[in-house]
């Protein structure tokens, strides 16, 4: 039998499957939060751009508000692990427990080392293997030099011209033989042998059928999202699209996926049987771009009326929003977008551009604000620039003046106020010294 869905039924059970439903908890959270939250989300995807703060630390204050970074620092560089590095959406911090079933799954031929001669990539490897087991967790740099490897390198190539000893390591990484001990503060991989890394060796041996692991990861996908197509699910790991749909047969059949129509979507869709379905959206959130609530671009398009593509890489006379810029999530609407930068040497969060939905709640501009005061905070940053671009900044700029200062300083065109780390994601009135450009 399959069940219908209004479109904003489907917004509610996606949120709530994401942990973006509700308000966030009015005390800090600790462990036991950030544990749930990763149980719920099951991955963080990882990228080297650093505007704001590196992507993987942004989910978690998306759902939990100001939390203690060095918890999720911990979580995936001491032991026993909560989680550890591998290729999933993209490269990824994962469950431990996900491990044998995305190596089983998981292929990215850019990163392996099939184009060295058999004879080098064999040698490196085994020296590179040799080495790790008896070492301290190394970088790549580290590794070359301990194994002696001295080659000419050019720069005429795409990508990051990696060494052959870099290549050997992505190869050994991407077979599950060699993990990622943690990261540098310069993010480079510390490089370890898998069974150090994994909180249990023998998962480091185990070897999934490659069926059983579609199975099993889709399913936890379905989990995560809540509602969605096949594509959908088969997005959150990159999992082939025929594989899913088999998956999902037999999750149907067994009574963990549910059939759906939602409204105004052309494609069968499927909802997790064991997904809520909340009265309302109340959350409030700054949504990375690598954030798993928005991977899925299409479905992102379908189900908020909200399209979204990131710039970064797009050339900045051609950019139409921004470098960095952040979906603004207000209860069961994707309200704004928001270009942010944090510019530590000034100890400032920039807004560079501010943009509102046609969709958009009236009090979207002083929930932005609110938001926006609440990362600063998170970040350590005193200050908060809006730039003039964007038909919301204006309004975000007046907000942030008219709730949070009075005092004027006419020499600079800021607004200064004074505020108290904030609560439940609200603003107080008192310490931390802070500047708003209008």
């Amino acid at each position: 039998m399959t069940y219908s869905l209004t479109l904003h039924q489907a917004r509610r059970i996606a949120l709530e499957a994401q942990g973006l439903a509700r308000e966030r908890p009015t005390r800090s959270p600790g462990t036991r939060e950030v544990g749930r939250t990763l149980a719920r989300l099951q991955l963080l995807q990882i990228d080297s751009v650093n505007v704001l703060a590196r992507s993987h630390y942004l989910p978690l204050f998306a759902r939990l508000g100001v939390y203690d970074r060095t918890l999720l620092d911990r979580f995936s560089s001491m032991g026993p692990r909560r989680l550890v590095e591998y290729w999933a959406h993209e490269a990824s911090l994962v469950l431990p427990e996900l491990f044998p079933y995305l190596v089983s799954t998981q292929t990215r031929k850019w990163a392996g080392a099939a184009s060295l001669p058999e004879e080098l990539r064999d040698s490196l490897a085994s020296r590179i293997l040799d080495l790790l087991a008896r070492s301290r967790p190394l970088t790549a740099a580290q590794v070359q030099e301990r194994i002696g490897h001295i080659e000419q390198r050019t720069t005429d190539q795409w990508g990051w011209n990696w060494s052959s000893a870099k290549r050997v390591l992505e190869d050994l990484f991407q077979r599950g033989l060699v993990s990622s001990a943690g990261r540098t503060a310069q993010f480079e991989r510390r490089y370890a042998l898998t069974e150090k890394v994994l909180p249990d060796p023998r998962a480091a041996q185990l070897e999934v059928p490659a069926a059983e692991a579609y199975l099993h990861l889709a399913e936890c996908a379905a989990r995560a999202i809540g509602v969605g197509t096949v594509r959908c699910i088969a997005d959150y790991f990159r999992l082939p699209m025929k594989a899913t749909d088999e998956a999902l047969s037999v999750l149907v059949q067994r009574g963990t996926l549910i059939p759906v129509t939602i409204d105004r979507w052309n494609q069968p869709a499927y909802r997790y049987a064991g997904s809520v379905l909340p009265r309302a959206a109340t959350g409030r959130a700054l949504l990375s771009p690598f954030d798993s609530a928005v991977f899925e671009r299409r479905r992102l398009e379908n189900l908020f009326e909200f399209h979204y593509r990131i710039e970064i890489y797009t050339p900045a006379g051609k950019r139409r929003y921004g470098y960095y810029v952040l979906p603004f999530l207000l209860r069961d609407c994707m309200a704004a977008r928001v270009d942010l930068k944090a510019d530590r040497a000034q100890n400032r969060l920039v807004v560079r551009g501010a943009y509102g939905e046609s969709s958009a709640p009236a009090d979207t501009a002083v929930e932005l604000a609110a938001e926006l005061v609440l990362m600063a905070d998170w970040l350590g940053l005193e200050r908060i620039d809006v730039e003039p671009r964007g038909d919301l900044a204006g309004e975000v700029a007046a907000h942030l003046a008219g709730e949070f200062g009075r005092e004027l300083n006419r020499g600079t065109g800021r607004l200064s106020r004074r505020l108290n780390p904030p609560v439940n994601g609200v603003p107080r009135l008192g310490a931390n010294t802070s500047a708003i450009t209008s």
